[in-house]
């Protein structure tokens, strides 16, 4: 109880604002939206009372567009992390801990992928596969996955030089569940800092593939393609570009900070460190 306190403690202000995000996507479904509701009454209305980001180019509530559209970004951001971290984990534990030849052919691979950016690869991707959520998903799946790999590689090749792990292979325990048992949850904390990390690049990615035409497509609305329908009404009606704008830069926002304060909640140098700081200050 008093570690899952202190993780609480550790997330802040930034985890609650993550929160309300997965919370509204959630419940989003749930609840009385109308974000395809036409109203030719309300073309390009300011925010008020009727509607507290205002309407659309065709009459469309904001707010509600824009509720549905977290649910599309935490979604795909959701999906794209869970696939890349497991495929990149598995890819980059198995790669440490066979070496040699393998490991050669899979730092080769992961090169090849580093050598192109990955935005312009997941264009590409999402150009051959089509627009749709799903493509999206994959597209950015293909490319997500070799941070991960690079990572779980780098901390696997430390830890598999350990003596507990030494003495569990000598004491005959198969490979895999020396991964398992002995490698795995001595890396997975850099690895979850990295998935928080990975979560808002993520969030950035979508909004600009739907805001490119090769995400979501319209109708259903996400917040790259309502950024792109207000950007022809950006003199008249600047709140249809800056209300999806603005989600994007707090979600980013937070799940960034989030990360910070994971990395230095989960480092045990840091906190070690910041214990000493006071008692030397004393000592001064």
């Amino acid at each position: 109880m008093k570690r899952a306190g202190s993780l609480v403690m550790a997330v802040g202000p930034a985890g609650w604002v993550v929160a309300a995000w997965a919370v509204v996507s959630l419940l989003g479904p749930a609840l009385a939206l109308s974000p395809n509701a036409v109203d030719l009454t309300r073309l390009l209305a300011v925010p008020g009372a009727a509607g507290w980001l205002g309407f659309d180019e065709l009459g469309r509530p904001v707010l509600d567009r824009l509720i549905v559209g977290a649910r599309v970004s935490f979604v795909v951001s959701m999906s794209v992390v869970a696939t890349s971290a497991l495929v990149g984990t598995v890819v980059g534990a198995a790669s440490a801990w066979a070496g040699g030849v393998v490991d050669q052919v899979v730092v080769r691979v992961m090169d090849v992928f580093l050598a192109f950016p990955g935005i312009l690869l997941a264009i590409a991707l999402a150009g051959v596969l089509g627009p749709g959520l799903d493509n999206v998903v994959l597209a950015l799946a293909a490319v997500g996955w070799v941070g991960f790999a690079r990572l779980a590689r780098a901390q696997t090749l430390s830890v598999k030089a350990r003596d507990h792990v030494r003495a569990a292979i000598a004491l005959g325990v198969s490979g895999p569940a020396v991964v398992r048992r002995h490698v795995l949850p001595y890396i997975a904390a850099p690895l979850v800092v990295e998935a928080t990390f990975a979560v808002a690049g993520v969030v950035i990615a979508e909004a600009g593939l739907s805001f490119l035409g090769l995400g979501v497509q319209p109708p259903q609305p996400s917040w790259g393609n309502i950024i792109q329908e207000g950007t022809r009404y950006m003199l008249v009606a600047p709140h249809l570009v800056l209300a999806p704008a603005g989600a994007i830069l707090v979600v980013v926002l937070a799940v960034n900070l989030l990360g910070d304060r994971l990395r230095d909640h989960l480092d045990v140098r840091s906190r070690g460190r910041a214990r000493r700081a006071p008692a030397r200050s004393v000592s001064s």
